[in-house]
C-alpha cells in the first residue's frame, strides 16, 4: 500500500486540476488515510487548515492557564496549599493556539492529540521527551520557589544529578539537558512513590510506565464532584521526538474531554495506555 503522504499528495493535485473545493478534498483524503494508520495509532484525524493545505489546523485555546480550562457541571477543583506543586500548575500558562511543534520546529504529525499546549520551550534537540518534561517541569517549580537544594534526579543506577551551586538560568539550563541525558521513564519510576490509594492522587502526581520505550504523563489539575465525591484529572505529556508539553484530550469520552475519571482499570490516552496502579509520587 502506498505511503499516506503520497497518497494525499496524488489526490490534492488532481483535485486542484479539477478546481475542486477543500470541504470535497478533504471527505476523499480522509478514508485514504484511515487505511493507512494501523488502529489505535492515531484515534482522531487533524483537520486541514483553511489557510494552507499542507498545514493540519488545530484551532486558537481561549484558555489562558490550566486552572482556567473549565469543569463538568457540578465538580470543583480539590482544595490545594497555596505553595503546592498543584496550585503552580493551575497557575501555568498556555499557549494562545493548540499547534504541538516538535524540537526541531517541524509541526508533530498527530494534531489531534492535545487538547491545550503549555507555554513552555522544547529546546532544539532531541532531548525533551516524556518523563524529561515531567522532571523539567518539576524542576522549574521548585526552581521558581528557590528550593534549589531539592532539584535531584537520579539515573538506573541511583548516581544523583543536583543543581548545585551555581543556580543562573544558563547553568540549570545545562543542568537539565545532562538529566535528559541520563534519566528517563525507568530511572523516574524508581525514584518516585506508588500512590497507595488514587484517593491519595494529588496534581503534580506522575502516571508512569517503565521502559525502552516506557511513558510518562503529569497529573496537572484535579477536581470532584461535590455531590459524589468521584474524581476528575488532567494529563500532560510530551512525547517521542521531543514536542512542545501538551494536556491531552480524552479519546475514550469525548464529552468529558480533557478530563480523566479514576473509575476505569485502564486509563486510555490518545498515545499510550496505562492502568491505575501506574500512578507514582514525589
Amino acid at each position: 500500500m502506498a505511503e499516506a503522504p503520497a497518497i494525499v499528495a496524488e489526490v490534492r493535485t488532481y483535485f486542484k486540476n479539477k478546481h475542486m473545493k477543500p470541504n470535497l478534498l478533504v471527505a476523499i483524503i480522509l478514508p485514504f488515510l484511515s487505511l493507512w494508520y494501523p488502529a489505535g495509532r492515531i484515534t482522531h484525524q487533524a483537520t486541514l487548515n483553511p489557510e494552507g493545505p499542507d498545514r493540519v489546523f488545530a484551532g486558537d485555546n481561549p484558555y489562558r492557564t490550566i486552572g482556567t480550562i473549565p469543569l463538568p457541571a457540578g465538580y470543583s477543583r480539590v482544595a490545594l496549599d497555596s505553595e503546592s506543586f498543584g496550585q503552580w500548575l493551575r497557575n501555568f500558562p498556555l499557549k494562545k493556539n493548540k499547534f504541538v511543534y516538535l524540537y526541531d520546529g517541524s509541526l508533530k504529525k498527530n494534531q489531534a492529540a492535545q487538547f491545550a499546549v503549555l507555554d513552555i520551550s522544547v529546546g532544539n534537540q532531541d532531548l525533551q521527551q516524556c518523563a524529561d518534561a515531567v522532571m523539567r517541569i518539576k524542576a522549574e517549580y521548585l526552581y521558581a520557589k528557590k528550593r534549589f537544594d531539592e532539584i535531584c534526579f537520579a539515573d538506573n543506577s541511583h548516581n544523583r544529578y543536583v543543581l548545585g551551586p551555581a543556580r543562573d538560568r544558563a547553568h540549570f539550563k545545562r543542568y537539565l539537558d545532562r538529566v535528559f541525558v541520563h534519566c528517563g521513564t525507568l530511572s523516574l519510576e524508581k525514584q518516585l512513590h506508588p500512590v497507595t490509594s488514587l484517593n491519595h492522587l494529588l496534581p503534580g502526581d506522575v502516571l508512569i510506565q517503565g521502559g525502552s520505550p516506557g511513558h510518562a504523563m503529569l497529573v496537572v489539575d484535579m477536581a470532584v464532584c461535590l455531590a459524589t465525591g468521584k474524581k476528575i484529572f488532567l494529563l500532560a505529556q510530551s512525547y517521542m521526538p521531543a514536542q512542545d508539553v501538551h494536556i491531552v484530550i480524552n479519546p475514550g469520552r469525548p464529552g468529558d474531554s480533557p478530563w480523566y475519571d479514576l473509575e476505569k482499570g485502564k486509563i486510555i490516552t490518545p498515545e499510550w495506555n496505562f492502568n491505575g496502579g501506574q500512578f507514582r509520587t514525589w
